[in-house]
């Protein structure tokens, strides 16, 4: 049976996330972080591609950030804002696995041994398609935020298209760049939420659960 809010019960929900900071530039700061460091890696810029050492590095960075950017969607979902929630939980949630897989000392890609591009490109391929979900749901949403998913996109096609071309390193460095460029769109956009330059980001990131 549906339930309705009165607009007593309307007014009791929004004195109580009132006093609740804004988690937006945490999650943003945080989806650029970890996907710059990513796409560093993929595109070997900086960090070099595949050695124990800049995997245990990446793994490790991406693990802690990505339970950051899914605390950041734990606080969107107590401030009722059910898109931007979505958006930085399942990224969060999809970083420490992938960083959990990233750590040698667990040693997940030796035990596939021969298969793990195909494992890690099927595991891209499951988050490329929720990205794209996740685009067509935000088209509402402001557009630089809509930019930064599109990014994010683009950047996890070519990396799975890339892991399952048997690590096709030509389509990985193209994706790492993307990673990169989508980082810095989205640390852009969390210096204006942060600075009030852009205040309908943050007003187009609020959009109650209907």
């Amino acid at each position: 049976m549906a339930r309705y809010t009165t607009p007593d019960e309307h007014m009791t929900d929004m004195e109580e996330t009132r006093g609740v900071a804004n988690p937006i530039p945490l999650g943003l700061c945080v989806l650029a972080f970890t996907t710059a460091i990513l796409g560093a890696y993929y595109a070997s810029f900086i960090i070099p591609y595949q050695t124990t050492g800049s995997r245990m590095a990446v793994g490790a960075i991406i693990f802690i950030g990505g339970i950051v950017q899914f605390l950041a969607g734990m606080w969107e979902f107590r401030r009722n804002n059910t898109i931007a929630a979505t958006i930085f939980a399942s990224y969060g949630g999809f970083l420490a696995a992938l960083g959990l897989v990233f750590l040698p000392g667990i040693n997940i890609t030796g035990l596939l041994g021969g298969t793990a591009h195909l494992a890690l490109g099927l595991f891209f391929l499951c988050w490329t398609i929720l990205s794209a979900v996740l685009l067509v749901g935000s088209m509402r949403m402001n557009r630089l935020f809509v930019s930064i998913l599109g990014l994010l996109f683009l950047s996890y096609l070519f990396l799975t298209v890339g892991q399952l071309a048997s690590d096709n390193r030509a389509l990985l460095i193209i994706g790492g760049w993307l990673g990169i460029i989508c980082a810095l769109v989205a640390w852009y956009a969390a210096m204006l939420s942060m600075t009030g330059g852009m205040r309908h980001l943050q007003d187009s990131l609020h959009m109650p659960a209907r």
